[in-house]
């Protein structure tokens, strides 16, 4: 789903300490909070591995006051800066739904909002970073930013705090922060090695730290292999040169040598088969699940029933983090070691190969169990691995253009509903514009028209994307049934040029367009995804046109298909109608109810846009039942998801009016002031839901 785990607060549960309590650094925290009060631009820079995420996970929850919120984008799985203002966007909580730039959405966005934004693990684009964080501290006057990387930005404004390991030897106050981290870490790796230990142990420990140089990483790789050592058989360990793994090997980015050796220590210590799993794994630039490392990971000599322990394995070293969510993650440095292995090995084609087509397979999975009840979980699983999503277009895109163009047609309507308006468009022209028409079926590139016209129409292009749908029609109708026998490429070409029409205001257009295809190619509303989207054009056509019965039947079908089957989409666009048509009809007690029932439909799928355009169905109904104060609250926190869609409300044309009347009433009810006041608590529920701190209904 989207919008999860961005909010300060609700992280993913992989950064460094895990659940592991935060260990000294009060001198870094008391830098970090005068920072965040003296400055807008603060950087923590650091060798890898010196625990910059963790401090700044410590140092932002109490940071202050900050009435936006505190906002986190991690920019590690990014491989370059394409996704960077994306990512950004995603940790404010934006889904932008217009065609102007992202990074001009986010500078809008941000405007005059008193927010803390941190950027982690900015490193690898630094270029970049530094320009968009410069735009966004001139557009934005009360934005702090906090940034982790290894290297400064290098910003005149920019205050840059350094970072060092954690004290190895005794300070003033007879404190040892290293040895304090490494007990926490050996207690959870080895309980049967748990303090209190003997004066000898206690020696060795002192030792460990010291060699690793109070790295935190570094100690926590080491603890890890208490499982199978001895706390002294560790240090004596250490003692002894690693050789080559000591210095930077070929490809191997400089770092400080004590997390050099701590994790070229690990590899070594792990067994060839864990070797080879860990730079299969390198091919994943964020979290995994065990059915994704299972399928890409287990070409020869490795095979899928070997994957899990493995993987438990990796996890039990620390060289894998679990997600409190079950999923998996490595840190930078871990993945870093072993892409270079992975390179050097000369499988970086394959995996490459092997990610891109099992994410291709995931989406058309998820387009196959489209209208059933797996339908939610399609849209949670496409929305969780967008970046791997990108990354295997990119690949197609270099090696195989017309699988990009498949893919992209594929996930492009996902996107659309989730909020990726400008990863859809950009890569669908992308692959339009490389993958030659001759070696192009013709029924995948009505598919990849279809999700770029739904693309632009979401995002208000509708000249474009009338035109797209006029071409599309006429491709289409030379393709006949196709071998499914559902008229499937018409049906969509139908569905696009109808919903085009229907916001342009030409609702007996759309009628024609919607019925003509029904008629060419019959069957039931649920043969397939594209018949019951066409059925869904016909419903929003008839209540267009005034024939209100006659929508309100065939909504109610489908609304009662739809529920039989477990789909949410079509049924929530089903409560839609039904909510508009009993307003239209006097009756908005049970519009009310049909409109709550349409945003628990658009929740489930995180619709951002669908849910702005229920909860002005659902301030229509309060207003018309007397209770201007739950209506002004609903426009309120409407209004808030229209913000962050980045278009002042829209809709069909018969949803304005409604809109404007009851707005109105409202209004006339509560009087001016007490309107304004409902409505900003709205828009501060508004915010509050789509920062995941309430979770309550509207």
């Amino acid at each position: 789903m989207r919008h999860t785990g961005r909010v300060l607060g609700h992280g993913d549960g992989y950064e460094a300490g895990g659940s592991v309590p935060f260990v000294g650094r009060s001198a870094e925290l008391a830098s970090i909070e005068r920072a965040l009060r003296e400055d807008r631009l603060i950087t923590l820079t650091g060798p890898g591995g010196v625990g910059k995420t963790r401090l700044a996970r410590e140092g932002a929850s109490g940071a202050g006051p900050f009435p936006d919120g505190v906002h986190w984008a991690d920019l590690s799985p990014l491989p370059d800066e394409r996704l960077l203002v994306a990512t950004v966007a995603d940790a404010l909580d934006l889904a932008d739904h217009t065609a102007r730039t992202p990074a001009a959405a986010v500078r809008q966005w941000i405007g005059e909002r008193r927010l803390l934004l941190v950027l982690d693990c900015c490193e690898h684009l630094v270029t970049a970073v530094r320009d968009l964080v410069r735009e966004l501290l001139d557009a934005a006057p009360h934005l702090v930013l906090l940034l982790t990387s290894r290297q400064p930005l290098g910003l005149a404004d920019e205050r840059v705090l350094d970072i060092g390991p954690l004290p190895h030897a005794p300070d003033p106050s007879g404190a040892e922060e290293a040895l304090a981290l490494f007990t926490l870490r050996a207690a959870a790796a080895a309980p049967g090695q748990a303090p209190p230990w003997t004066e000898a142990r206690l020696a060795a420990a002192r030792s460990v730290c010291a060699r690793l140089e109070g790295i935190p990483l570094a100690l926590e790789l080491a603890a890890a292999q208490l499982s199978d050592h001895t706390v002294e058989e560790l240090a004596v360990r250490l003692t002894r040169r690693i050789g080559p793994l000591s210095a930077p090997g070929p490809g191997l980015p400089h770092r400080h040598g004590a997390l050099r050796t701590a994790i070229g220590w690990s590899h070594e210590w792990c067994t060839p088969r864990e070797r080879l799993l860990w730079l299969r794994l390198s091919v994943f630039g964020g979290a995994f699940d065990l059915e994704a490392a299972r399928a890409v990971c287990s070409a020869a000599p490795l095979t899928g029933a070997e994957v899990p322990p493995l993987l438990d394995a990796l996890v039990a070293k620390s060289v894998v983090r679990r997600g409190a969510d079950g999923s998996y993650r490595m840190l930078d440095t871990i993945r870093e070691y072993g892409a270079m292995w992975r390179d050097e090995a000369g499988e970086r084609a394959a995996l490459r190969e092997a990610h891109a087509r099992y994410f291709t397979e995931l989406v058309r999975a998820a387009e196959r169990d489209w209208l059933g009840p797996a339908q939610r979980i399609g849209y949670q699983r496409v929305e969780a691995v967008h970046a791997d999503l990108c990354a295997a277009l990119d690949h197609h895109l270099a090696t195989a253009p017309v699988r990009a163009l498949d893919l992209a047609a594929r996930a492009g309507f996902y996107w659309a509903c989730c909020g990726h308006l400008h990863a859809a468009r950009g890569y669908l022209e992308r692959a339009l514009a490389v993958a030659r028409p001759e070696e192009v079926d013709a029924r995948v590139r009505v598919r990849a028209l279809w999700a770029l016209g739904v693309t632009l129409l979401l995002q208000g292009e509708q000249e474009q994307a009338h035109r797209i749908a006029v071409g599309c029609e006429a491709l289409a109708a030379g393709l006949g049934e196709g071998p499914d026998g559902n008229g499937g490429p018409a049906l969509d070409a139908a569905y696009l040029l109808g919903l085009s029409h229907l916001l342009a205001g030409r609702p007996l257009a759309a009628r024609i367009v919607s019925d003509n295809a029904l008629e060419a190619f019959p069957g039931t509303p649920f043969d397939s995804a594209s018949r019951i989207r066409c059925h869904l054009v016909r419903v929003f056509a008839l209540t267009g046109t005034g024939l209100f019965t006659d929508a309100r039947e065939e909504a109610e079908l489908l609304r009662a298909g739809c529920a039989e089957r477990g789909e949410h989409w079509t049924r929530a666009y089903a409560d839609y109608q039904l909510a508009l048509i009993c307003l239209f009809e006097g009756r908005p007690a049970e519009s009310a109810v049909h409109a709550r029932a349409m945003l628990e439909g658009k929740r489930e799928l995180g619709d951002s846009f669908g849910t702005a355009l229920g909860l002005d169905l659902l301030a229509a109904a309060r207003a018309a039942t007397g209770d201007g104060a739950g209506a002004a609250r609903a426009y309120g926190t409407g209004h808030a998801y229209w913000q962050a869609v980045g278009h002042p409300q829209r809709g069909t044309p018969e949803l304005a009016s409604i809109r404007e009347e009851f707005e109105r009433t409202a209004r006339r009810a509560l009087g001016d002031q007490a309107y304004e006041a409902a409505f900003r608590e709205g828009v501060r529920h508004g915010h509050a839901l789509r920062s995941g701190v309430r979770r309550s209904s509207p």
